[in-house]
């Protein structure tokens, strides 16, 4: 049956089997994806040099980060909007040359003040290029060769945020935190200049009208929430009037959201993709992809570090073999979701996740090198296996007129996710820490007949002040062990419901043809 084909929709079936300098296209979008992703933690280990600086206290120096997310959280929404209103190319390009521009500025700034303006620059520039590069893909490789696709275009969102504070701990380490910001140059440049010269800027539908209500609610709601998650943590949260009143506006704007969404004529997010079972699934498991990679990512720095004794660059190399996991894995996903079924590839992925959580609960800080890095790299390749296949299966069936706008929302989806895990995790983290020193130190008392064996006797006599002190910092020290297992079994009964949303999902039919044939672009659409 012949359906009415739009410019978009022939550029996502024909005008994809043919596309001229698809790799070079496919280059400049993975790099742009590779610097957004990049920064989202690189700056992280620079921060101490930061504040010295920028003469800034601890507390202050934390917006550089909260600055970047809650920009790049409030902007990432209207990118399918934007897309269909000026045209891919050109808000790609003015994205990919704002983000770059408002680098080099922030590794210029010489202020706090001058920083947090242009990282809110930043975050709002880059908002755009992860979905962008992605629906890019998506169109200008046919149904047969989306996993492999999805595998190039992964390595940059997924290495991203593994490689950032190994990346950044380098760069502070042997040069200075301000080329934490300049190595985006020679990307952007090299992006803007492929882009500009080989990227072919589609036929644009009709553009509706921009709902500024729309928006403007759903930027109160996940702005403030992005506020109270990035803050919560040293304003000891609901112990805060700033953060309950965030949370509040938070509650609020997401709820007058959902209404407006439900009730409007025209909503700048169309309804109608939230029908698409496969897409709304993809979206829930993104959420749970971006709170483990980022949750994990965040715990085990400190680990290393805190309890490990690990150098902050030492602890970058340990890991990185999770890095090279996931480039691995997406290599294999990529092929295998082509040929399989992509839903077996994801539960197997959920099941190596999963077995590496379970590995490190039992995890101690003499665990050796040689299992830590095992292990690690085990979970890196998990989630490669779950990330490709999703992104194939979540697509599939989704009309190509709302691509961008689905991988905006599975953008904003896996950041919302992320700064979640991160701050329950964290709070989680020192709520244990608490808890379970007040538990180990009751233990420690006169009566308690280990307290007189000669070593414990000599180096931990409470009745003197050294010893006291010792002797609480070896308390603090086992209380935070324990309550590093505690989040590794958390994040572990996190991810074991994901394989429940696998198999809620709808195989898509493999493509009639490879690349070769017309029907081929319209029968991804198909289920079996």
């Amino acid at each position: 049956m012949a359906t009415p084909t739009t410019p978009t929709a022939a550029a996502a079936s024909g005008a994809a089997l043919e596309v001229p300098h698809r790799g070079l296209i496919t280059v400049c979008a993975m790099a742009a994806t590779l610097m957004q992703a990049l920064d989202g933690t690189i700056a992280n280990v620079a921060l101490p040099y930061m504040q010295g600086t920028l003469s800034a206290t601890p507390e202050q120096i934390t917006w550089v980060l909260t600055s970047y997310i809650v920009a790049a959280a409030i902007m990432t929404s209207p990118v399918g909007w934007l897309a269909a209103r000026f045209g891919r190319k050109r808000i790609f390009l003015v994205s990919v040359g704002g983000f770059t521009a408002a680098s080099v500025l922030c590794g210029a700034a010489q202020s706090l003040e001058q920083m947090v303006v242009f990282r809110l620059l930043q975050g709002a520039f880059g908002a755009a290029l992860v979905p962008l590069s992605q629906s890019t893909m998506l169109d200008i490789y046919p149904p047969a060769r989306r996993g492999s696709a999805m595998a190039v275009w992964g390595m940059g969102v997924m290495l991203g945020p593994i490689l950032g504070p190994t990346l950044g701990g380098w760069l502070t380490e042997f040069y200075n935190w301000r080329w934490v910001f300049y190595v985006n140059l020679p990307v952007g440049v090299l992006a803007f200049l492929g882009l500009s010269l080989f990227m072919r800027e589609e036929g644009r539908p009709a553009a509706r009208g921009f709902d500024w209500i729309g928006f403007a609610v759903l930027s109160l709601g996940v702005g403030a929430l992005q506020l109270m998650l990035d803050r919560g943590e040293s304003k000891d949260w609901f112990g805060s009037t700033e953060i309950v009143v965030e949370a509040g506006l938070g509650v609020l704007g997401l709820y007058l959201f959902a209404v407006h969404l439900a009730t409007a004529e025209r909503p700048f997010i169309p309804p109608r993709i939230f029908r698409d079972r496969n897409f709304l699934s993809g979206c829930l498991m993104m959420f749970v992809v971006g709170a483990i990679l980022f949750s994990t990512a965040a715990l085990l720095a400190p680990y290393l570090q805190t309890l490990g004794g690990y150098p902050v660059f030492d602890s970058g190399l340990l890991l990185a073999p999770r890095g090279v996991g996931t480039m691995v894995a997406m290599t294999v996903a990529g092929r295998l979701a082509d040929r399989a079924d992509p839903r077996a590839v994801m539960l197997v992925g959920v099941a190596i996740v999963a077995w590496s959580l379970y590995d490190m609960t039992g995890w101690t800080p003499d665990v050796s090198r040689w299992h830590l890095m095992m292990v690690t790299a085990a979970q890196g390749f998990g989630l490669g296996f779950i990330f490709i296949p999703l992104q194939v299966v979540a697509f599939a069936t989704l009309p190509p007129e709302l691509r961008t706008d689905g991988t905006a929302l599975t953008s904003l989806v896996r950041n919302i996710g992320s700064a979640i895990g991160i701050s329950v995790t964290i709070a989680v983290l020192q709520r244990d820490t608490q808890v379970l020193h007040a538990e180990i130190a009751s233990a420690v008392s006169p009566l308690n007949r280990m307290m007189e064996l000669p070593g414990v006797a000599r180096f931990w006599d409470p009745s003197t002040g050294a010893g006291a002190a010792l002797l609480n910092e070896e308390v603090t020290r086992q209380a935070q062990i324990m309550a590093y297992a505690n989040d590794f079994k958390l994040l572990l009964l996190l991810s074991i419901p994901t394989a429940v949303l696998v198999l809620l999902m709808r195989r898509p039919a493999r493509p009639v043809g490879t690349g070769g044939g017309g029907s081929g672009g319209s029968a991804h659409a198909a289920l079996d």
